[in-house]
């Protein structure tokens, strides 16, 4: 059966997308819709669908939005602009997966939330790295406690690019800033094993503690922090675009660790490392580019009438928004735009 998607936002993850799109049984993508023409008709054509179509240019919002054909928009604007995107497909009645962050605060999250289960309509935060192969046995190993009781969670996801005020990681009027870009994944993930370990859902830490350096135009450039437990659970991590790191994360218990090395968050590979044995490598590589398992997810649950999924479910997806926003507090950023 087919199932047809339209993108808002046709820029470099987006070609991601619709690149998965063509390793995703009956997927199709049915037609683009950027500020651009120009720019959304050569994305098109660069993505035709299997049979030689071409997807439609979409001029206008509202339009696309009644086009009984698109079963479901996925929206890659910048983060900035993920508010007034999700509010208006949702009061259409059309599925929306979102690129991460789905909003950037806890309080636009709750609000839109809201709006899904009003409209009974699917609203899922794009964060892939939950359904990557490497972390289906990852949690497997989790769940088994393999590893005994978890103490620690390491994680860092640091790169150097070139400052550009004008960039969507610098400019605040875009909603810069490298937590919401990349730390993200960070905290997402950490919650992600503590649920695993625990078989139940993430509790509150006790203190949120961090460090922030900030760029010049007010915006984060790197943020350190531990955030500790009421069981002495200790998740560490870092994320920055002015160093490099190892880019690993690493699960740490009191009988073992796991090791997913380099690129955490597009990992293919994981490790168990027990006392006095090898280490157990696994190695699960992508079927595309990786995004093909999140849009699966997505599909399955509009199929089936649902209004989130259960491996990012809304209150996921609010609970992490609520932990960057009290780190965001501590470092002194706010955007211009929020209320």
């Amino acid at each position: 059966m087919t199932f047809s998607w339209a993108i808002i936002g046709p820029g470099s993850i987006a070609n991601r997308f619709a690149s998965a799109l063509t390793g995703v049984d009956g997927a199709r993508l049915h037609c683009v819709l950027g500020r651009d023409a120009a720019r959304s008709a050569r994305f098109a054509a660069r993505w035709r669908n299997l049979d030689g179509s071409v997807p439609a240019v979409g001029g206008e919002l509202g339009t696309m939005l009644e086009d009984p054909r698109v079963d479901a928009v996925y929206i890659a604007t910048p983060h900035s602009h993920h508010v007034p995107f999700v509010e208006q497909c949702l009061r259409a009645r059309k599925p929306v997966l979102c690129e991460k962050p789905l909003v950037v605060n806890q309080a636009d999250a709750r609000r839109l939330v809201a709006l899904a289960r009003e409209r009974e309509t699917f609203l899922m935060e794009a964060l892939w790295t939950r359904f990557l192969p490497v972390y289906r046995t990852v949690g497997r190993w989790l769940r088994e406690g393999v590893i005994g009781r978890v103490r620690v969670i390491n994680s860092s996801f640091c790169f150097a690019p070139n400052f550009d005020p004008k960039s969507r990681l610098f400019d605040p009027a875009l909603a810069g800033g490298v937590l919401l870009d990349t730390g993200v994944y960070n905290l997402s993930m950490s919650r992600w094993v503590i649920e695993r370990s625990l078989g139940r859902a993430c509790p509150e830490p006790l203190r949120i503690s961090v460090h922030g350096a900030l760029a010049p135009t007010g915006v984060d450039r790197r943020v350190s922090g531990i955030l500790d437990f009421a069981d002495g659970l200790v998740v560490q991590f870092v994320c920055a675009s002015d160093c490099l790191a190892d880019n690993a994360l690493q699960i740490c218990g009191e009988k073992g660790r796991i090791t997913i090395g380099g690129r955490f968050w597009e990992a293919k590979q994981a490790a168990l490392v027990l006392p006095d044995r090898e280490p157990e490598v696994i190695h699960e590589p992508f079927r595309v580019n990786g995004f093909e398992y999140e849009i699966e997810e997505a599909t399955r649950c509009i199929r089936e009438a649902r209004i989130q999924s259960e491996s990012i479910s809304h209150e996921e997806t609010c609970a992490t928004l609520g932990w960057m926003d009290e780190i965001r507090r501590q470092i002194g950023v706010r955007y211009p735009f929020e209320t």
